[in-house]
């Protein structure tokens, strides 16, 4: 009797990554690796023409980068479950990808079984989050850590990662295909959200909740 696999797409820019990640999961008898992406702009098109199960997708890409890339592709294909599988143990990283419609957040320094257990996990339809990332959040949330990143939605979060990581109002809007007035736009609002008066108090906000290193 044949197995019926996950099919599953692999969004990296790195090929070393994704050629690991491949002997991984093929190592598994109900796993499938079917598409492979550098970024989620590509990501996003291959699915046009193909049928995945579930993406696991790297955050830091060039382009779109994969909180982006994610809101996208759920824009248009609900169906698919998406794990960004991330350097950042973060978990206001995690919160947004959540936020996003993403099923699980995986990080890269976890253990292999990790992400297996969240491909077999999301692909039934559940939630996954690493151990750690999880500790992060349950941790935040019992000693009242207000943290007034929440408050941005997931587009929001990702235009005020890319400014304050340094990347001109002209750059974002080229990654994330809108225009520089609407990039303005979305700066005006996250400096109300987050009480900001200059780029300085930007910085040092993303600082604080390791958004960016200091």
């Amino acid at each position: 009797m044949s197995i019926e696999k996950i099919k599953i797409m692999l969004v990296d820019d790195h090929a070393v990554v994704r050629a690991g990640l491949k002997r991984l999961m093929e190592n598994q008898t109900d796993l499938e690796v079917g598409l492979e992406a550098e970024n989620g702009e590509a990501a996003y098109q291959l699915l046009s023409a193909n049928q995945v199960d579930v993406i696991v997708m790297d955050l830091s890409m060039p382009g779109m980068g994969g909180l982006e890339s994610a809101r996208r592709i759920l824009g248009r294909y609900p169906a698919v479950k998406i794990i960004i599988f991330s350097m950042h143990d973060n978990a206001t990283f995690a919160a947004q990808v959540l936020k996003a419609g993403v099923k699980g957040y995986v990080t890269k320094t976890g253990a292999d079984s990790d992400l297996l257990k969240a491909i077999h996990e999301v692909a039934k339809g559940k939630s996954y989050l690493s151990p750690e990332v999880a500790q992060k959040i349950a941790l935040e949330s019992m000693v009242g850590d207000e943290n007034p990143l929440k408050m941005l939605s997931a587009r929001e979060f990702e235009v005020f990662r890319l400014l304050t990581e340094g990347v001109s109002v002209e750059a974002v809007g080229e990654r994330l295909k809108i225009s520089q007035k609407t990039v303005s736009n979305y700066y005006t609002m996250i400096k109300q959200k987050l009480g900001a008066n200059s780029p300085i108090e930007m910085v040092r906000i993303a600082i604080r909740h390791g958004i960016i290193d200091g």
